[in-house]
């Protein structure tokens, strides 16, 4: 993703709606941060009265009354200052909040195809680094709008003082706009060039840190270490390209407004000094000058920020714009009564165009039977059961649930009528509880432990220190592979689908304890439509009835002891698996 398109307008876009819809608390922000600029403006016109009406006319009665009222002044600076910052920060906080709402809920509803090219590291990238540029830009709208007002203010002030003086002073500032766009122009490049490597490094991170216990297995710490350095270092070398870029520009956009402060201070004491201007008038325009002054100065900072603010706005956009290949039917049905009959007709599908995994697949499975699916590896066995939840949408051809269109149903339903047991298993950092439970928050206690005694689970759970509240570690990995397996099991089984998916349900776990949890399976199996993946002749056997897939077709059919004495192709496939297994 390091080389996506970057559409800047749609970023800028992004962000503008997210701002429509903040209206009110951004109104309350600007309107804080525009009284704040006005009473800016007050403070230097009160000091030249000050200086003219009532230090050089010794006026003390005036002097307290100006002076108390300059105090008034700051005062309710200070206030609309607090003010601005508060609903400035309350605004961008809840824009950042509502941008990572919007891009979790979009990358949860995204299809698996889209997860399978996309690093995960680049979506935390998004969701966390991107969208802190952004709010760290928004925050400084208000004061920067404020600037920009008191800049304007100053300026007409200062021409109402004295034109000459003040065209004298601004005759810099053309030069310092065309200043300003050739900075930005090339900003441009290299902050996407950053914020690209960061999400690289976030991923390269990401993926050392799940992977620790491999790296560590085969002793690869010095490999992943160099590689990150080599990410590191192309976001180092990225990062001082735009380091000089504003180490050039940044000390400009300092210098010209001091030459126009310099212009003032010697023009303006010029004219003080022949009468055409008062000390105080002359105080006060300097004072307007540094006005106009101070936003220049930080034009450089606010350019970068707006930059990176673009550019992450378009790097999250060009999520949120994904829509899930995997949609439900403009009016889906319900799934209907039945005991979860399946059939695949003339089902083709490919993860990548030109390389079909299931071709012209076929295959019917009975209301509440079992069926084994044994091939070698890549033929297309798990490709079938992830078909049948709609992880992934056939290229061709139509998959049934008790007669019905599997396309025409709603996800939901569909999904939660399937159990799964993936030889990945996963666990959540949790309670062993809520692992259990987490395909049915509803369920009760006793439902939970029933589950667990049927994985033959029960016993090593009561043997942990907190029991079912036992928190598990990251992935699970606190416990051992047969254990996270049985908790999966437990999982499937207290959802009481209606098809239970075994994919390698039992590669984790040692003959004994295979044994143990297939007299379990038996039980859960018993009226339940099962689909059975798995090298193991144990598992296997499971099954009413074993079919063959070989090169993405369903092929030889039977029970295993039919297919071995008939299949020569099965005898093979099945001496490769068992070889694999053993070795």
């Amino acid at each position: 993703m390091s080389e996506e398109h970057l559409d800047l307008r749609a970023g800028r876009d992004l962000v503008l709606r997210q701002l429509r819809d903040k209206w009110a608390s951004l109104a309350v922000a600007f309107g804080a941060g525009l009284s704040w600029g006005l009473l800016r403006l007050a403070a230097p016109i009160i000091t030249g009265l000050t200086i003219d009406r009532a230090i050089v006319r010794e006026d003390h009665g005036l002097l307290v009354r100006l002076v108390l009222a300059l105090v008034v002044v700051v005062a309710l600076q200070a206030a609309f200052a607090g003010l601005r910052r508060y609903w400035a920060m309350r605004t961008s906080y809840r824009v950042e909040a509502d941008l990572r709402m919007e891009l979790y809920d979009r990358v949860n509803r995204l299809s698996f195809d889209y997860h399978d090219r996309t690093a995960t590291g680049q979506l935390m990238s998004r969701g966390s680094a991107d969208l802190h540029e952004i709010q760290g830009f928004l925050v400084n709208i208000p004061i920067n709008s404020a600037y920009l007002l008191m800049a304007a203010g100053s300026f007409l002030l200062l021409v109402r003082t004295s034109v000459p003086l003040a065209l004298l002073a601004m005759a810099v500032y053309p030069f310092v706009f065309w200043l300003s766009v050739r900075f930005f122009n090339r900003l441009e490049p290299g902050t996407e060039r950053i914020q690209a490597g960061l999400a690289s490094l976030a991923s390269v991170v990401e993926e050392n840190i799940a992977g620790a216990r491999l790296v560590r297995a085969f002793g690869r710490e010095q490999h992943e270490i160099e590689r990150l350095h080599r990410v590191a270092d192309d976001v180092h070398r990225d990062s001082m390209e735009v380091v000089r870029l504003r180490t050039i520009y940044g000390p400009l956009f300092y210098f010209l407004p001091g030459i126009g402060q310099l212009v003032v201070l010697g023009f303006g004491g010029w004219l003080a000094l022949n009468g055409e201007m008062t000390t105080g008038q002359l105080v006060a325009s300097l004072q307007f000058l540094s006005m106009l002054v101070w936003p220049v100065q930080s034009l450089g900072e606010m350019i970068a920020s707006g930059q990176r603010a673009l550019v992450s706005g378009a790097r999250v956009w060009n999520v949120l714009k994904e829509e899930p290949s995997i949609t439900e039917a403009a009016h889906p049905k319900h799934l209907p009564h039945g005991g979860g009959e399946i059939a695949f007709e003339g089902v083709t599908f490919a993860y990548q165009d030109d390389r079909p995994v299931l071709l012209d697949f076929a295959l019917g499975v009975p209301a509440g039977a079992s069926v084994a699916l044994v091939g070698a590896t890549g033929s297309g066995k798990s490709t079938v059961a992830r078909l049948l939840p709609r992880f992934y949408e056939p290229d061709t051809g139509r998959i049934f649930i008790d007669g019905a269109d599997i396309r025409e149903l709603r996800l939901k339903e569909l999904r939660r009528s399937i159990g799964i047991v993936f030889e990945d298993t996963f666990l959540f950092s949790d309670s062993v509880r809520n692992n259990i439970a987490y395909g049915r928050i509803d369920a009760t206690d006793e439902q939970i432990v029933r589950a667990a005694k049927l994985a033959h689970a029960h016993e090593f759970i009561m043997g942990l220190a907190d029991g079912y509240d036992t928190v598990v570690g990251e992935q699970g990995f606190s416990l051992s592979g047969g254990q996270r397996q049985r908790i999966a099991i437990a999982r499937a089984i207290l959802m009481e689908p209606r098809i239970l998916i075994l994919d390698d349900a039992t590669s984790s776990v040692d003959a004994r304890m295979e044994e143990e949890i297939r007299s379990a399976l038996r039980e859960v199996m018993q009226g339940r439509t099962t689909v059975i993946i798995s090298h193991r002749l144990s598992t296997i056997s499971l099954a009413d009835q074993v079919v063959l897939v070989d090169e993405g077709r369903a092929g030889a059919t039977g029970t295993h002891a039919e297919l071995m004495r008939t299949s020569q192709r099965y005898r093979e496939v099945l001496g490769q698996t068992e070889s694999a297994v053993a070795s």
